[in-house]
């Protein structure tokens, strides 16, 4: 056999089937209890601190 042939029949079938099961993993990862918590803390980093911006000139005078 070709290795093409050989190569290709191994990602139809089990490599598929090694991938499907890393994709539900990972959805299940996703959507575990006690996951929200982490998720909003990593959502609010941005606003933890009050640096702000510089304010336009216009806006100064």
């Amino acid at each position: 056999m070709e290795e093409y042939t050989i190569l290709r029949q191994f990602a139809d079938s089990w490599m598929l089937l090694l991938l499907f099961i890393f994709f539900i993993g990972i959805v299940i990862w996703v959507f575990r209890p006690g996951a929200s918590k982490e998720y909003k803390d990593t959502a609010n980093i941005p606003f933890r601190h009050e640096d702000k911006p510089a304010e336009p000139e216009e806006a100064r005078k």
